[in-house]
């Protein structure tokens, strides 16, 4: 049996230690986010990378800094073990010389949200929960939905009205309690929160519990296995809630402390949407902390979060790793979409596509250099977009040959 090494949980910003084994939401102290602690100094003594490299591909190789204790929990509809692969021609354009994107729209539910989802609701189902309850943007209630459904649990989804329609009919096919809100995530978060005070289903709302984090980690810990524990010089991530942004900053800092890698850090580089870039606007103040977006509006669904619960923390990580945060536009970001799709043959959603509009903004302000390693993580396939990029005329050939223009 592969063992889990969590130990306890720890506050991000106060360093308050909970016990992981009961449930959990928030610092009882600050009313901040919890992470999950291991036992490294152990798993130094006992673990090499080679015993990671020769199990099967897949999020749960890494068990032991995953915080699921028995491996009958250990849910899985096959994530994780994503393709991490070179854009060459886009990366000629524009003057790149090394240039990869981590493909998560190739795990279930077409996002990197399965990440999120197999851990938490596997830890969810080892602690005993019954029911569970989300705001979602689209994408994370789709996965929840579909891990809870393989667990057995049952699972209230809380998402704008205005949501693409797809993620309303994944939930829902995924036997999900759909409730629709005139608003945006935020205002669904806020009945998120009222209905688990009331009936006391447990709240899985981004970074109020320990363990999506933890899903999303793993990300960070295939890029590492994948350049040969050489970390590259650049990440850029599509930046909503910024969990993923987290889960890569936590993995390097566990894989450091393990004495798999050295003190080199990628610099992090959020991207946002000029309708919804909070943490753009706090980067540019300088402040510690987001104000909310009024009003928040994008064609990238998973961009549109107001502000990230554990604001403070993203922006600590950002300026750790001497990294950026920029905002582009919704035709920017749709343009570019379509034409890495033409001379790549990478149909990746909005949210990525918003990373390769940035990346010619990155270059000119010299934030980026030509000669980087940049790896782009692309957090889904566009195939729930499609609504986004529709052509305008149609060649359709009859049965008669001929030609028909719509």
């Amino acid at each position: 049996m592969i063992e889990s090494y969590l130990s306890h949980l720890e506050c991000a910003e106060c360093g308050h230690s909970v016990d992981a084994d009961n449930r959990a939401n928030l610092c009882p102290e600050c009313n901040s986010s919890l992470l999950a602690r291991y036992d490294l100094n152990r798993l130094r003594k006992s673990l090499q990378p080679s015993d990671w490299m020769n199990r099967p591909a897949g999020l749960w190789r890494y068990a032991e800094l995953l915080p699921v204790r028995e491996p009958a929990n250990r849910l899985t509809i096959g994530e994780g073990g994503t393709s991490l692969y070179e854009i060459p021609t886009y990366a000629d354009q524009i003057g790149l010389q090394n240039l990869w994107i981590k493909d998560e729209g190739l795990n279930p539910t077409g996002t990197f949200k399965a990440r999120g989802a197999a851990v938490g609701v596997a830890r969810a189902l080892e602690l005993g929960e019954k029911t569970l309850a989300m705001p979602t943007a689209g994408n994370a209630g789709s996965a929840w939905a579909a891990y809870c459904a393989r667990a057995g649990i049952e699972l209230h989804v809380v998402m704008p009205d205005d949501t693409p329609v797809v993620n309303m009919r994944e939930v829902s096919a995924c036997g999900a309690k759909l409730h629709l809100v005139d608003g945006l995530i935020s205002d669904a978060g806020s009945i998120v929160g009222a209905a688990c005070s009331e009936f006391g289903w447990y709240e899985v709302s981004t970074l109020k519990e320990p363990y999506r984090v933890e899903g999303k980690k793993t990300m960070g810990l295939e890029i590492a296995e994948q350049f040969d524990w050489q970390l590259p010089d650049v990440i850029l991530y599509p930046t909503g809630g910024g969990v993923g942004m987290i889960g890569l900053w936590k993995a390097f800092d566990e894989l450091e402390q393990l004495g798999w890698i050295n003190t080199h850090r990628p610099k992090l580089i959020a991207v946002q949407a000029e309708g919804c870039a909070p943490v753009v606007s706090s980067m540019e103040l300088g402040a510690e902390g987001c104000e909310a977006i009024v009003d928040a509006s994008t064609v990238s669904s998973g961009l549109r979060v107001p502000k990230p619960f554990a604001d403070r923390l993203l922006l600590r990580i950002i300026r750790s790793t001497e990294g950026s945060a920029i905002a582009v536009s919704d035709e920017e970001t749709i343009e570019m979409t379509k034409l890495v799709a033409s001379v790549e043959g990478v149909f990746v959603a909005p949210e990525a596509g918003a990373m390769f509009a940035a990346l010619p903004k990155l270059m000119s302000a010299r934030q980026i250099y030509p000669d980087d390693k940049v790896v782009l993580l692309s957090t889904g396939n566009a195939l729930k977009y499609t609504d986004l990029f529709k052509t305008s005329k149609l060649s359709i050939l009859e049965k008669d040959g001929r030609i028909r223009i719509d």
